[in-house]
């Protein structure tokens, strides 16, 4: 059977794209008013309720990777890793990673929320903004830049501000569900070392590379970190930093 072909208008696409993110944006806005993240939930059931109150709001039946809420020391480990279900605490730092789908369109979205006034684990939450700008400020002064570069760039950046880099890689493609292959071995996918091909590039469909990036800062002496992602290479420009 020939492969269907899922070639659109690029301002289509990106359009598309920058709309899922809005919603996902008002989704996760919804999130701390309706008291999903707090004491004494589960991550489990925390992500449950963040499921159920995307379909509510937008009637999204489909997430494209796994929901991700992790609080206290689960903060540590990265996305393919698969903690124990943790009940969040009353001074928990707490993410969330979600990849939900609208009208057929890939959202991925990251936040992180601090509960309490711990100024250790406000300042990591305020820094993932920062660092994130930092990043797509790179990108766009980088026409040739690579997702090994890019990750290099990133890494610095937290070792400069006192953090470690928690993730193997800093981002990888989106698109149309179910977008170009992120093939497990492919390193060419992702934001990561060993991928040297320029990020500004087609895909097999002759289309545009439309990418996510991803912060994850972590302090192991504290057993906590923070997660931060969005689109890399749509919306605004990079802002101050």
């Amino acid at each position: 059977m020939a492969r269907k072909s899922l070639v659109e208008d690029e301002g289509v696409r990106s359009a598309r794209l920058l709309d899922a993110q809005a919603k996902a944006a008002d989704l996760f806005a919804a999130i701390e008013p309706r008291g999903i993240i707090a004491p004494g939930v589960r991550e489990t059931e925390a992500s449950d309720a963040v499921r159920d109150l995307a379909a509510e709001m937008f009637g999204v039946d489909r997430h494209w990777h796994k929901r991700i809420v992790r609080a206290g020391p689960n903060t540590l480990q990265p996305y393919r890793k698969n903690p124990p279900d943790r009940t969040i605490a009353a001074d928990d730092i707490v993410f969330l990673d979600f990849g939900p789908i609208f009208e057929r369109w890939e959202a991925d979205f990251g936040r992180t929320y601090v509960l309490g006034d711990d100024p250790v684990k406000l300042r990591l939450r305020d820094a993932l903004p920062v660092m994130f700008r930092a990043g797509r400020q790179f990108f766009g002064a980088h026409e040739d830049v690579t997702g090994e570069q890019l990750y290099a760039y990133m890494t610095g950046l937290a070792e400069a501000d006192g953090w470690t880099f928690g993730g193997t890689i800093a981002g990888h493609l989106v698109g149309q569900f179910p977008h170009e292959k992120i093939a497990g071995e492919d390193v060419e996918s992702y934001i990561a070392p060993g991928s040297d091909k320029p990020m500004r590039r087609t895909d097999r469909n002759g289309q545009a590379c439309h990418w996510i990036l991803e912060v994850h800062l972590v302090d192991l002496d504290r057993q906590i970190g923070g997660f931060f992602e969005e689109l890399l290479d749509l919306g605004p420009g990079p802002g101050p930093v």
